[in-house]
């Protein structure tokens, strides 16, 4: 096998090298100016692979030991040093704003509350049984398979997620519990420790789990567990709070509202619109915005385009795939005032981007590390009208 020294991280977050042949290798588990001497082909096409790398030298000063024994399976990036990770982000960030030649964009470093472990408010576990002395198991999928890997410990959830689900697989094996029955464990908890969720049953509706509650901004927002929230709350209060700083319009219209928790949290004393087309999200966000004057909408973005206005603040936050063609081009004909998108996804965000700098300008661009020890990145960009 080949040795490859790795030249790079890349914004999927493996680390890039190229064989003699000049076939690129894309592989987890290697830092930049490392030398891998075996790796393990999860995917092998005609001008690249991935894979994990299995044997390495020259080992990076920024290397560090995993906590976790299943870390590739959950937060690859447990190898590195804290403050490497955070560079290595914004130099990613950086690379994608280049690839979209928009020159007039500079992100600030990445912010973060210092705490890249035990931050996971949502886990779910697959369940592991094992023959030698037939009990079950929490467990994670190998990456890049379908096996599981039974784990003795995680350190990216909250401990009380954990406590949790130590305690339902002990239940599960005093009563002879089979984990085939089951798909997975769905568990979360609020900021004060509290949990809920369960087992999910193949083949079986999900069943209806107790709501949690949680307080952001002074806004109290209820929700369920198994329904769409943010993962780490600390982290996502900051982005909140700077996007409270930004808005300048009266009439505020959010898309992608999910359950409200951007739009309530920063416009609630205006004229607040939220659109948000999961019908479980709707009923949530509804219930969040009784006593507050906001309008919830049921309907996807793209289908209340009239919804948009000249004098408007408009937040965006969609998922990862961005937002569809029709919805950059119905802002480019009205031009609102003032653009705040949020994303998960700062290629397919930097990719609407570049459709709007025409006709906007960049008033900041900043980076928010939600996802520790992850290569994944929240980015908030404001676009103000020219």
């Amino acid at each position: 096998m080949e040795s490859i020294r790795i030249e790079k991280l890349i914004p999927g977050g493996q680390a890039l090298g190229t064989l003699s042949s000049g076939k690129k290798v894309m592989l987890w588990g290697a830092l930049p100016g490392e030398l891998v001497l075996e790796w393990q082909v999860t995917k092998d096409k005609y001008s690249y692979c991935e894979g994990i790398a299995t044997q390495v030298t020259d080992d990076s000063q920024s290397r560090i030991k995993p906590r976790d024994e299943a870390y590739l399976a959950t937060s690859p990036w447990q190898i590195m040093v804290y403050s490497y990770e955070l560079q290595q982000k914004q130099s990613l960030l950086i690379e994608i704003i280049r690839q979209q030649k928009l020159t007039d964009i500079v992100p600030s470093s990445v912010k973060t509350d210092g705490i890249d472990f035990f931050y996971r408010n949502k886990m779910e576990y697959a369940l592991y049984y094992a023959h030698e002395d037939q009990r079950i198991y929490p467990a994670f999928r190998a990456r890049g398979t379908h096996r599981k890997l039974p784990i003795p410990q995680s350190s990216i959830e909250r401990p009380e997620i954990w406590q949790a689900a130590q305690k339902i697989i002990a239940n599960m094996n005093t009563r002879g519990d089979e984990a085939r029955k089951y798909q997975s464990l769905l568990l979360r908890c609020n900021q004060s420790g509290e949990v809920s969720g369960g087992l999910l049953e193949n083949g079986k509706k999900h069943p209806s789990f107790a709501n949690l509650t949680d307080t952001i901004l002074g806004k109290e927002y209820s929700y369920s567990p198994n329904g769409f929230f943010q993962i780490n709350l600390p982290v996502y209060e900051m982005v909140l709070q700077e996007i409270q700083t930004w808005v300048k319009c009266n009439n505020v219209l959010d898309l992608y509202a999910g359950v409200g928790t951007i739009g309530l949290s920063v416009a609630r004393d205006k004229k607040l619109t939220l659109v948000e087309c999961d019908k479980s999200a709707y009923r949530e966000m509804k219930r969040n915005c009784q006593g507050t004057g906001a309008q919830p909408v049921l309907a996807k973005s793209e289908e209340v385009l009239g919804y948009i206005q000249p004098h408007q603040t408009v937040i965006i936050d969609p998922p990862r795939a961005g937002c569809l063609p029709e919805v950059i081009e119905k802002i480019k004909q009205i031009l609102p005032e003032q653009l705040i998108y949020l994303s998960c996804n700062p290629i397919t965000q930097m990719r609407d981007i570049s459709m709007l700098t025409a006709v906007y300008n960049i008033k900041c661009c900043t980076p928010y590390n939600f996802f520790p020890r992850t290569p994944h990145l929240e980015n908030l960009v404001v676009l103000e009208r020219k």
